[in-house]
This record gives structure tokens, sequence and C-alpha cells, in this order.
């Protein structure tokens, strides 16, 4: 596929991070809360970046927007979260034009997901360009992509069976748990902090567990009540954190705070205790693993729980990738339309001043001239020849920019946008 530089824009780039190449801690590192993503977009506006959206996940944080050099956009991460310019180059990826392009795809429909179908992602997208939009940061090339991209999840999501049955991190948990924790029907499970992971897991825990050995505790207490209500679980303060602890068997930490919030300073055991850490960044110190008897599992580690419902899922990617090659192949075709309709409509505009420069000439020299015969003829005669040149223009074969340059050198076109 031809790598386009569009229409009246600079050079369209993904780059960002994944679980494909870093680690939790690094991802901990450039990961954005809402007031980081808002610093961001400032940021980008006061530096006359044209357009850009930026999601930030437990697994991924990317930047997809236009710039002259991908350092712009680079910079712009690096200034607003915990990571450098050196871990940047070690763990993250630069995409330009169409494998931008293609990479946004791939996210939004799931087929990048740590968990294969997991469209989760999609409302990120979703909720980033809204967001960008607030800013003016969302041009008609960012919305007509955006766009195509949640045509192609839900038609998938329709169509396909990539994200039938039970898998992801907090059905993974649940698995985790009810595996290797004995007669969990008597234990208690503390769920700390109320993150959509983190609901989740305490929506199947509540499905396979006793209510009232469910307790959850959350910074803000109104959000843990809320979601007590609709689940029957039992909610405490924040300041009755320690205490809770400990009488444990399970913890899931769920919070979406920016260091950790347990470590084993707050831990005084005397029973055995599961954590499991769902959080990015990691919200649980590694020390806690320094206590005899704790066992810490985050979840990259839940995540490579492969089972009879995940393998099932991977038939259907040829499917998902068939109808992301339709939906793309149509985004690209407008792109590239798009990208050559300036000159098609200066080329016109220059072929009627030839027009009108002749048939000045035919009317004074003719005296019987035919004024709407020739403009008929003429109108005629020029709509054939824009379309040859718009039908070469649209042609897979042809280079387009190349193209371009020929046919305003030719015609000598002025004031044409490229």
């Amino acid at each position: 596929m031809e790598n386009n530089t569009f229409a009246k824009h600079p050079t369209f780039y993904a780059v960002g991070l994944s679980y494909k190449k870093a680690d939790a801690e690094m991802r901990g590192k450039f990961s954005l809360d809402e007031q980081a993503k808002t610093n961001l977009l400032h940021q980008a506006k006061g530096e006359g970046i044209d357009s850009l959206i930026v999601t930030s996940t437990c697994n991924r944080t990317e930047i997809y927007g236009f710039a002259q050099h991908p350092f712009q956009l680079i910079k712009l991460l690096c200034e607003n979260s915990q990571g450098t310019v050196e871990d940047f180059q070690k763990v993250a990826f630069v995409y330009k034009n169409s494998e931008a392009i293609s990479h946004m795809f791939r996210v939004g429909t799931g087929l990048d997901s740590q968990i294969l179908g997991d469209f989760e992602i999609i409302s990120q997208l979703k909720n980033a360009f809204v967001k960008s939009k607030e800013f003016d940061l969302a041009n008609a090339f960012l919305e007509r992509l955006v766009n195509a991209v949640i045509q192609a999840s839900k038609k998938i999501k329709n169509e396909t069976e990539i994200s039938s049955g039970a898998t992801s991190v907090s059905f993974a948990s649940v698995q985790y748990i009810f595996k290797n924790v004995e007669d969990i029907a008597s234990k208690n499970i503390l769920l700390f902090g109320t993150g959509k992971i983190g609901r989740n897991t305490c929506e199947n825990l509540v499905k396979h567990t006793k209510h009232e050995q469910i307790t959850l505790i959350n910074r803000t207490k109104e959000k843990a009540e809320k979601l007590a209500k609709k689940l029957d679980v039992i909610v405490k303060d924040y300041a009755d954190l320690q205490i809770e602890l400990q009488k444990a068997d399970v913890v899931v930490v769920a919070t979406g705070a920016q260091n950790p919030t347990v470590d084993k300073a707050i831990l005084n055991l005397k029973k055995p205790l599961l954590i499991l850490d769902l959080s990015i960044p990691k919200n649980v110190n590694e020390n806690v693993k320094d206590i005899e008897g704790v066992t810490l599992v985050h979840m990259d580690e839940l995540s490579q729980i492969t089972d009879e419902t995940l393998e099932n899922r991977k038939k259907h990617i040829p499917a998902a990738e068939a109808i992301i090659e339709e939906i793309k192949d149509e985004f690209m075709a407008w792109t590239k339309q798009r990208k050559f309709a300036p000159t098609i409509h200066a080329l016109k505009a220059k072929l009627n001043t030839i027009k009108e420069g002749e048939l000045n000439f035919q009317r004074k020299k003719l005296a019987n001239f035919d004024e709407e015969q020739a403009e008929l003829i003429t109108a005629r005669i020029i709509q054939k020849i824009t379309n040859h040149f718009a039908n070469h223009l649209k042609d897979d074969e042809t280079m387009v920019d190349e193209s371009i340059e020929w046919i305003e050198k030719i015609f000598q076109l002025e004031t044409v946008s490229k």
C-alpha cells in the first residue's frame, strides 16, 4: 500500500508503547491520567500541532497525530509522563501514514489487545477523539479515520466470534483465584479501588461467592457505595484499609493511583494472603513478597492465561482482518481522492479560463456565433478531460505525488495545496 502524505497536513504518525515490548513498570512510567492528557492537549495546541488524539490504558499509551517529525509527538508524551526519551527508544514504536492507519485499525478492533478480542479500547478511542475535538485538535482526516475504526469494530463484533466467550483480565483474575485458593467459599475477599477491571472482577466474584465475604474500599467512598449497592457487598472507609488487609485472604487492587498504595509496611499478617494487582502503574510494592505467605500476581501474568475460549477466538482472526481491509481500503480511497481533489478543481478552473478566452475570440470573429452550442460542447469536453485525469489519479498503480506534480507543471496551476 502506498505511503501517502495527506493533503494540507504534515505526516500522520502513531507513536507509543504497549504490553508487547514494555513491561508493567515501563507502561506505568508512560501512563497518563485525565489531567496529564488534558495538559498534553494544551501543550500540543500551544506548539502548533494540527490534530492528534491520545489514549492511555493498562496495556498501552499512544498518540495518533500529524507532525513534521515524530519527535514532536514523542516530546509531548515524555514531557507529560514519567517516561524519558531513552526509555521510549528502548520499548516504543513509531509508525507513519498507512502503517499508522493500519495500527489504529488493529488496536481499535481488538486484534492488538493483550487478550485477543478485548474491545475495551474502542471506547477509549472514542473518548480520546471527543476530548481532542474540545481542543479543536481533531481534523476531518482524524474524524473519518476514527469513525472507520469504530465501523470496523462494530462489524467484527457482529459478524465474527472473535469476542465470544468470557475472556478478559477480570475473567482471568477470577479463574486464578478459584484455581489457587482452596475453599474460596469460606474466604474473605477485599477489593481496593473501583477501576473498570476491578469492578468487572468484583462482579464475577459476586456470581460465585457469598456477598458477605466481599468488602469494598475506595478513596472516594461514594464510588464504592454506588458499586456496593449494585452488587450487594460491604463497604468500608479508606481509613480502615490496614485493618481489612489483615482480615483478607484475597486482595484485588485496582486503583488509579500513580504510586504504590499497598506495601509491606501496612501488612501485619497472621495468615497467607493472595494479592492481585490489576493496576497500571503498579499499585502494590514488590516488597510485599518479602513477607512470608504473601503471593503477588500482576495483571500481565493473568493476561498470559490462555484457555479454550481464547484458542477458539484465534480461528476468527482471518475474518476480522478481511473486514478491516475492506473498510481500510475505503478510507484510503477517500484520502487519495481528498489529496488530488484540489488539483482536479484547479485543472478544471484552468481549462475554463482557456475556454473563456477562446470563446471570446470566436465571438468577435464569427458573426453567427452560437453561444449556447459552444458552451454546451466545451463544458462536455472539459468534463471528459478532468474525468480522465481523475480516473488516472484514482488508479492504484498511479504514483499520485508524481502525477500531481506533472499536471501542475504542464497546466501551470497555482495555489494548489498539497
